[in-house]
């Protein structure tokens, strides 16, 4: 089948209005757990003056080819994940890019930014970054695991690694929700969602403890605006996914905006009221508590 065109315009419109969720959903994430502090949090325009004023500084500093890519494949990791997941289902124009087996490529995307980092990061000269990419990539497999279990569990469920045919398969009613349908795919990669939202208490790379060594200081001008705006697109991206294969998905935007806002808001919840993990406590959390559950619901499928 011939390559549909027009798919590209409504595809970079699902980009245009998913950034700017991203952007004011981030901050309002932020002002929540502020709030749930006692304190006012940052102004839900706080990120688009980060955002413009990083975009327009340059520098002349360099470390190498690779260190400067790493926030592109960042970048690219999060939007190829979006521009291959249909954002709202039956709807032509927002289907984007996907196709029969986008599911297996989804979970690439899923992973191909952390890789990008962990290179760029480790050209950056810094003694600690190698520490720091051994605990980052840790912690992101160890969370990922769990996830790729319940993914196949759904993929074995419904016979299918189409989104669109899994996202199909839930329509009828809430009760044909995987959420009802396989309770223990859905828990176990709810867990790994935690994980992967670099959220406390598994806010290993970004913790601010870490900030003074972290990726915030290593880069900087328009790099560090890459890494902003895809902290805007992947959280939203990988909540796609999750609303996909576990939520019956979304057939309108105002539906598409409360899924993500509740999905979105379980890591926050999570994050105000546990402390911070230390790097083998997240790590033996997962092999312990989501990959025994993610094992599970493929036995039971």
């Amino acid at each position: 089948m011939a390559f549909e065109w027009i798919k590209i315009p409504y595809a970079l419109l699902t980009l245009f209005i998913v950034v700017n969720y991203g952007m004011l959903l981030g901050a309002l994430m932020q002002k929540i757990a502020a709030r749930v502090g006692r304190r006012h949090g940052v102004p839900i325009w706080q990120n688009y003056a980060d955002l413009i004023k990083n975009y327009g500084l340059r520098t002349s500093i360099t470390h190498g080819v690779m260190f400067y890519l790493g926030p592109v494949f960042r970048l690219s990791g999060g939007v190829g994940l979006l521009l291959f997941v249909p954002t709202i289902y039956g709807s032509e124009m927002f289907s984007n890019l996907s196709f029969a087996g986008d599911l297996i490529l989804a979970l690439y995307f899923v992973f191909f930014g952390t890789l990008g980092m962990a290179l760029g990061a480790g050209e950056s000269g810094h003694p600690h970054a190698a520490i720091g990419v051994s605990r980052g990539l840790a912690q992101v497999t160890a969370a990922e695991l769990p996830f790729a279990l319940a993914v196949f569990a759904v993929a074995l469920q419904y016979q299918t690694l189409s989104i669109t045919d899994i996202v199909a398969a839930q329509q009828g009613g809430v009760e044909n929700w995987t959420l009802f349908t396989n309770p223990l795919a859905v828990a176990a990669a709810m867990l790994a969602f935690l994980g992967s939202m670099m959220r406390p208490p598994f806010d290993v790379v970004l913790a601010p403890q870490e900030i003074p060594i972290g990726p915030p200081t290593e880069y900087h001008s328009s790099y560090l605006a890459l890494m902003q705006t895809n902290r805007a697109i992947f959280p939203i991206a990988k909540i796609v996914v999750y609303m996909n294969l576990f939520f019956g998905g979304a057939a309108t935007w105002p539906v598409f905006f409360l899924k993500v806002f509740c999905i979105y808001l379980v890591s926050v919840f999570v994050g105000v009221v546990f402390p911070r993990f230390r790097v083998e406590q997240s790590i033996r959390w997962f092999l312990v508590w989501a990959v025994p559950l993610g094992v599970l619901a493929i036995l039971l499928v």
